[in-house]
């Protein structure tokens, strides 16, 4: 097996990180995002080589000692890292985390990752071993990690990004399928990457993260910013490539290991996020039928806005005559239609604006719930809000909570059982940034998953501080169970 090397890890880092903060394309309208995003990684950058510094080995050149820093404390630590678990206890945790009815099983800070940017995350449930993995996307590559005993995550595999691209770096994306992890990124020539997760069998960690290998390496676009999986019919669906206008980039999965092109829907213009599944709710014209739910966002909006925000309804069932159901727009000012999810019995949909609270369109983190009873005319009928002022990101619904990842103010868990009375209430939460609750991309959490085999057992990424494995203190009912947690 291969594993870590300092050669390796060095090259990733310094080609992807050492460049100038002005190389980035320029974009007017993204709220200071990139600006941020790079701060974070520089600072990142600096931890790690403090962490190696201390360990004595200064005298190494930077590039050395930073990947030297990465490869010995995730080696070292992740078979015997000391536990961090933290109660939450009169609003703290560990002293340092604000929370409610939430405790910290582990952090894995991103010192003990050895990369510089925390993005993405997802999992996975070996269906052989029952072993469960946090899939954890960063700058430099993709990192799996053991968390079957959450108090004791342990670091086992690292998959290097396929390309390296110093003008946008930052983001990467990750979803699975039939036990393997589909991974895009919008560096340019990156592709979708194909890892079988079945290589992480047997990997305990002890000796270093194994560097892994694709399985395959889909290469019919460049760039993307996300994919979706409907693993109810096998096909991924990659939104914001530089093909088919940023819309649905249709692949048949059905095989993980030889991917195919299966149709482009470009229709609604740039997409840039998407769930897919075979409906099932009340809108009986459309049971049964492959459905695409779109958080669009176009530029050259109305009234001086930089976007044309919209919620996009379409019918993929035939990859070669997808079907508009619905484009609807909605008001707000300035903003950025950014990404929802269902509700378990399909009938709204929770959605999130990543730039309303950037562009004071809204004056607290604010979320939009859609009336979807029918698909050709989509209400948006309430909008909520949980009084913090940071930006929202990433949500997903499993039974009756929404898990949210909002920038700045942490893990935001929702009771969704009222929704269809316009009610979005926060039973519960975890600031893994407790500096400020801005609306400003300085640090906090990117996203998390919910969709673990034990409900109470969510892994959330942040950008800045790594991973963290938490706990809530919640109730679960009967309607909580795995059979409306599929992507």
């Amino acid at each position: 097996m291969k594993y870590f090397t300092l050669a390796a890890l060095a090259a990733a880092v310094t080609f992807a990180i050492s460049t100038s903060a002005n190389a980035h394309r320029p974009d007017d309208f993204d709220g200071g995002k990139t600006a941020d995003f790079r701060l974070i990684a520089a600072k990142n950058k600096a931890k790690l080589l403090e962490a190696q510094a201390a360990s004595g080995a200064s005298s190494l050149s930077a590039t050395a000692a930073l990947s030297s820093a990465a490869t010995t404390s995730t080696a070292a630590r992740s078979s015997s890292r000391r536990s961090t678990y933290a109660r939450c206890k009169r609003g703290l945790a560990a002293g340092i985390y604000p929370c409610k009815d939430v405790d910290m099983l582990a952090h894995v800070d991103i010192t003990e990752l050895g990369v510089s940017f925390v993005n993405d995350i997802w999992g996975w449930t070996d269906p052989k071993t029952r072993r469960e993995y946090a899939l954890l996307g960063a700058t430099e590559g993709t990192i799996a990690i053991d968390v079957s005993r959450p108090w004791r995550p342990k670091v086992v595999g690292f998959l290097p990004a396929a390309a390296l691209d110093p003008t946008r770096e930052l983001w990467r994306d990750i979803k699975v399928y039939k036990d393997h992890a589909f991974i895009g990124s919008e560096a340019v020539n990156h592709g979708l990457q194909v890892l079988d997760l079945r290589t992480l069998r047997g990997l305990d960690g002890r000796d270093g993260p194994v560097i892994l290998e694709n399985a395959a390496l889909y290469n019919e676009f460049s760039s993307s910013h996300n994919v979706a999986i409907n693993e109810d019919t096998g096909f991924a669906y990659v939104v914001g490539a530089n093909t088919c206008r940023g819309g649905l980039e249709m692949i048949d999965i059905s095989d993980p290991s030889n991917p195919t092109n299966a149709g482009c829907f470009s229709e609604h213009g740039y997409v840039h996020d998407t769930q897919c599944v075979v409906y099932k709710g009340p809108d009986r014209r459309y049971r049964g039928r492959e459905i695409c739910f779109n958080s669009s966002a176009n530029r050259g909006g109305v009234d001086g806005a930089p976007y044309f925000n919209t919620l996009s309804i379409v019918d993929v069932t035939d990859k070669d005559d997808v079907q508009v159901i619905a484009n609807q727009p909605y008001e707000g000012g300035f903003g950025y239609s950014h990404q929802g999810w269902l509700t378990p019995d399909q009938a709204y949909f929770i959605h999130d604006d990543e730039l309303d609270e950037v562009f004071e369109s809204v004056a607290t983190t604010t979320t939009r719930l859609w009336d979807l009873r029918d698909l050709e005319n989509p209400d948006l009928f309430a909008t909520t809000t949980n009084g913090q002022t940071s930006i929202d990101h990433n949500l997903y619904t499993r039974g009756r909570y929404s898990y949210a990842s909002n920038y700045t103010s942490g893990l935001r868990i929702f009771d969704i059982s009222k929704v269809s009375e316009g009610r979005y209430d926060e039973v519960a939460f975890f600031d893994m940034y407790p500096e400020n609750d801005n609306a400003t991309f300085e640090g906090g959490t990117w996203s998390n998953y919910p969709y673990f085999k034990r409900r109470n057992v969510i892994a959330v990424s942040s950008m800045d501080r790594g991973l963290f494995i938490l706990r809530p203190r919640l109730r679960f009912g009967e309607d909580d169970g795995d059979d409306d947690d599929d992507d």
